[in-house]
């Protein structure tokens, strides 16, 4: 007889039948990322209006070059004001009530645009659409990573960029038919859903923990599980990671355990996402979109171009979310990064050849690579740096500084987006078309390698887990049959 000893820190898998378990998501889950994605469905329209609604505002407001300016201008300067109160607002009140009080100031923002006969009015809207969108793009990934299981958080955790995108490509079919204020009037009704929705989902059970209120987060974990789920497990390492946060609390300020050297490393990789995310330039790429159609011999409105942008960019979300569980987050931000380093590179080798070198490519049948570029480019943005950034984001910031933390890189994207957006004009000027279009596609190159040698992949694992591994404590996994007694083995 020998005997077979299983330490408690070793995690043993017994298959009776030989097939991993799968795991189940439940309808709470989808019901859960359904209801505050429909917040970010109120985000992408808001985001996509001022290009449909220019031509009819300005005629009808006789508004000026430098008034339009700000009407586009606003919104991300309004969203780096909400992402910088976001942090407070989902530590403090929570993350459901924080998402759920931008539903009420997104109806005010729209029918003051709406309504508007002056300027002013327009402008007090879109400020007020701005900082909401602000703190929702922080709230939302924050709720869906404390919510969702790790075996299904990258498909549901994309659920916001896919309703996002189905917000702007409702945007620009709409705006093909209503002016600017009936269009506005519109948007005043899409938070209503939203708000009745985000009332029948429950907070995370991971705040209600982080406030002394373990009853309360059974009670939300249960309910996001199923109710013959048994998530004894589950809850004890939230309860675990809750009492050493707790305790370590005390020992700093906010600010120094934002820096401290255990959570720098994931703060970081956030901030370097964000920063690849915006600097791949793709604000400014949609923003010059029509230009490049009509650069490539293209008879195409404008009012369409945009919406072949709109519905390339909502097709392409669904491969992500197809694949993201499948291939895991990396793999999905090697593509992105190679794709739209490729495309902004032949863009920026187009129009060096036509203005520096005068090669008349359209006439030698070479009219079609800009479109093409610049549809594979969006592809590739909306595969990977597009939405996974944002999903990343709720996954590797530690519990103790999510939502400072996660409010520090909201308004650090914000800002980045303000900055490219302002200075695109300039850049194509000084740079020249090719020059910018080079320097877009060199960040994207740098990208691909900030991702390889510092981006964790965390598919599949839950969010102890990941705050183990980027915090540097030692994982140990406990199992149904880790603490057994030696069992008798028959030779």
């Amino acid at each position: 007889m020998v005997k077979v000893l299983m330490r408690a820190d070793t995690h043993v898998n017994i298959n009776i039948n030989g097939d991993e378990p799968k795991a189940k998501c439940t309808m709470s889950q989808v019901m859960a990322a359904l209801s505050v994605s429909l917040g970010s469905m109120v985000v992408g329209f808001a985001s996509a209006y001022t290009s449909p609604a220019e031509t009819s505002m300005i005629k009808e407001l006789n508004m000026s070059d430098s008034a339009w300016s700000w009407t586009g201008s606003l919104m991300p300067l309004g969203a780096l004001g909400g992402g910088i109160a976001g942090g407070p607002l989902i530590e403090g009140i929570g993350r459901r009530t924080t998402i759920l009080a931008t539903a009420v100031p997104f109806i005010i923002s729209w029918f003051l645009i709406a309504l508007a006969n002056n300027v002013i009015m327009v402008l007090s809207g879109r400020a007020i659409a701005g900082f909401c969108v602000g703190i929702a793009s922080l709230s939302l990934p924050v709720y869906l990573g404390e919510t969702v299981q790790p075996e299904v958080r990258g498909t549901l955790g994309l659920m916001p960029t896919t309703l996002g995108n189905t917000g702007i490509l409702f945007c620009f079919l709409m705006g093909k038919f209503l002016d600017w204020d009936n269009l506005a009037m519109l948007g005043g009704v899409l938070p209503v859903p939203f708000l009745v929705c985000m009332f029948l989902i429950p907070e995370t059970p991971r705040w209600y923990m982080s406030k002394g209120k373990p009853k309360e987060a059974r009670k939300a974990l249960q309910w996001l599980r199923g109710s013959k789920t048994d998530i004894s497990h589950e809850m004890g390492e939230i309860e675990r990671v809750a009492n050493e946060a707790e305790k370590n609390a005390g020992d700093s300020s906010q600010c120094s355990e934002l820096f401290s050297r255990a959570n720098i490393k994931p703060l970081l990789i956030t901030i370097g996402l964000m920063f690849f995310q915006q600097m791949s330039g793709i604000n400014a790429v949609i923003f010059y979109a029509t230009k490049i159609f009509k650069d490539a011999g293209s008879t195409i409105e404008p009012s369409l171009c945009t919406i072949i942008i709109g519905v390339v960019n909502f097709m392409s979300t669904f491969v992500a979310t197809i694949l993201i569980d499948r291939l895991g987050r990396k793999i999905l931000l090697y593509m992105s990064s190679v794709g739209m380093t490729i495309t902004l590179g032949t863009l920026g080798s187009f129009f060096f050849v036509r203005d520096v070198m005068e090669v008349k490519l359209q006439e030698l049948g070479y009219g079609w690579i800009p479109l093409a570029c610049l549809v594979i480019y969006v592809v590739a943005f909306s595969v990977g740096f597009g939405p996974v950034p944002w999903l990343m984001m709720g996954e590797i910031l530690p519990a103790n500084i999510r939502g400072t933390a996660a409010s520090l890189a909201t308004a650090f994207n914000w800002s980045c987006t303000f900055l490219v957006t302002l200075t695109f004009q300039q850049i194509m000027t000084g740079m020249g078309q090719h020059g910018g279009f080079w320097m877009f596609g060199t960040v994207c190159c740098i990208g691909l390698f900030f991702v390889i040698f510092f981006v964790p992949e965390t598919q599949g694992k839950s969010l102890e887990d990941i705050e183990k591994k980027m915090t540097g404590q030692r994982i140990r996994r406990m199992s149904s049959v880790a603490n057994l007694k030696p069992l008798p083995m028959a030779v």
